[in-house]
């Protein structure tokens, strides 16, 4: 006798040998590729870092540990992994009411959460996300982005608030009454060149390229403006004194919306990759497993929480990646720049870095996509405008959840809108009797279930009803008991019924509910006492 098997496959926590041994047939064009995704990480990097309110240090770590770890781990050979935007919309808010240590705490407590969703195999889910949310999603996090940028690009002090909109505001503002004008043309001047360049040259890294003007701009005429300021030359020693186990109880739904984006966000920005490369599919599992060990280990060094980066994905596979070696030498690299040019990039005016981000921000949005989707249906619009407006007044979670929500009732109102019961014949009996047959189609589920029952009720001058499921798809404990309903009040007006064709994955519910007897005849279902008529 066999043994049983699982439902699902095991996972793979360990990196294959295939793997390993993928890492050795390219190495110079990987190292090269790691050397240009370097490139492009260093100002997301530390632009994210100073965003998220951890400062320019922490963003540079989180690359470097979760780069590496992920990148060893994960479940995609080419994915890139390191502190984003989205992640760090998430982050402002937990720093706001937690202090620097809960935001280490919250990225530890993500670390095992996302453990826990690999080992569940949670990751196959990210197939049923819709189209329209995620496009909703990554144009709330763009503006949110833009928004979050203001006040660095301005010149001004972070005005006090927790919503984007509203510390934009007050900086407009305070630039209004005393205008920074230095830091504001370092940040256009720095969106711009990334803009102008991407066009021209989409391969050269246009960001660095910005940030280093910027910089030279900024020293060549003393200008004065805020700068990132100094940068340890090595990553600190990992450690565990910023947990207090007396406040994991608080922060454990902040870890969960941690969690949640990081793997929504892992997911996806790993089906890019495999888009950009046909053939080849990444394992959902080992790559929650591979965040979650990344997770787990950069806040001990002082990191952010981390995900995978669509934007650095995306050149990594672009340049010609062939394993993971190009994501693992990324994040050397970055550890070499630091080691080396710690003072020389200490000195990168904050205004600079915004422009940059500004200029990520704009790139993010794909206009196509966006103006495709909301001219296909007025469902699609407005799951795509509801989930980017909740992204920018609430927060990512929430607004994929009320994104999925709204999906979830369109498609039930488009299952209802299917649902047909025709009648298929009408034939006079003998001595005047009449029997009326109805053919049922579609899913017979709580959505549809008053309709159902309305129109069965409204049968009238008929002594036998002839009811044929040979086209019911789906049916639910609300359907089975509407239906039980509909059969109980036409025999109480003495009216036969009849039900027939009805399927195999059907049956054991509507005999649960009493509409069909157990142990029915193996080609009909039929109620007790009830005249039974051949499925069509």
């Amino acid at each position: 006798m066999n043994p049983p098997r699982s439902a699902l496959p095991s996972l793979s926590v360990l990196p294959s040998l295939s793997d390993l041994r993928s890492m050795t047939r390219a190495p110079r064009r990987d190292l090269l590729c790691g050397l240009t995704v370097a490139v492009v990480a260093l100002p997301l990097a530390l632009g994210f870092g100073v965003t998220s309110g951890l400062g320019a240090a922490s963003g540079l770590v989180t690359a470097i540990v979760a780069g590496s770890l992920a990148a060893l781990f994960g479940g995609s050979a080419r994915q890139v992994s390191g502190p984003t935007g989205a992640m760090t919309v998430v982050l402002v808010p937990i720093v706001h009411h937690y202090g620097a240590d809960g935001v280490l705490t919250v990225g530890l407590l993500a670390g095992l959460m996302l453990l826990g969703l690999a080992f569940a195999r949670a990751g196959t889910a990210m197939a049923y996300v819709p189209a329209p949310v995620i496009a909703g999603f990554t144009l709330g996090i763009a503006a949110v982005i833009s928004l979050q940028q203001v006040p660095n690009a301005l010149g001004v002090r972070l005005p006090h608030g927790e919503q984007v909109a509203v510390v934009a505001a007050r900086a407009a503002e305070e630039f209004g009454a005393a205008p920074q004008w230095p830091a504001l043309l370092l940040a256009l001047g720095s969106a711009a060149l990334m803009l102008v360049g991407a066009r021209w040259k989409p391969t050269v890294p246009f960001s660095l390229a910005a940030v280093a003007a910027a910089t030279v701009v900024a020293e060549a005429l003393h200008l004065h403006v805020t700068r990132i300021g100094s940068l340890p030359p090595s990553l600190p020693a990992p450690s565990l004194a910023f947990l207090d186990v007396t406040r994991i109880p608080t922060l454990l739904a902040p870890a969960a919306a941690v969690a949640a984006l990081a793997a929504l966000e892992s997911l996806l920005s790993a089906s890019v990759a495999d888009g950009m490369r046909p053939g080849e599919r990444h394992d959902p599992g080992k790559e929650l497993f591979g965040q979650g060990i990344a997770n787990l280990a950069a806040p001990l060094f002082g990191g952010v929480p981390a995900t995978g980066a669509i934007a650095r994905t995306a050149v990594n596979v672009r340049t010609g990646a062939t394993s993971r070696l190009a994501a693992l030498a990324h994040a050397v690299i970055l550890a070499g720049i630091v080691a080396v040019a710690a003072p020389l990039v200490g000195r990168i005016p904050l205004a600079a870095l915004a422009g940059v981000l500004l200029a990520t921000a704009v790139r993010m949005v794909e206009t196509d996509a966006v103006r495709a989707m909301a001219r296909a249906t007025r469902g699609d619009a407005l799951v795509l405008v509801l989930t980017a407006a909740s992204t920018l007044a609430l927060d990512l979670v929430r607004a994929v959840l009320i994104g999925l929500a709204v999906s979830v009732l369109l498609a039930l109102r488009a299952a209802v809108r299917g649902t047909r019961l025709t009648p298929a014949a009408a034939d006079e009996l003998p001595g005047g009797a009449g029997t009326v047959t109805y053919r049922f189609d579609g899913p017979l589920l709580f959505a549809a279930a008053h309709r159902f029952r309305r129109s069965l009720a409204d049968v009238q001058g008929a002594t036998a009803v002839d009811l044929r499921l040979s086209g019911l798809t789906a049916v639910d404990a609300t359907g089975a008991m509407a239906l039980k309903d509909v059969v109980g009040d036409l025999r109480g007006r003495g009216i036969e019924v009849s039900i027939s064709g009805v399927g195999q994955g059907h049956r054991r519910i509507l005999e649960s509910f009493g509409v069909l007897p157990g142990n029915p005849s193996p080609d009909r279902g039929a109620i007790p006492s009830a005249m039974s008529a051949p499925a069509p």
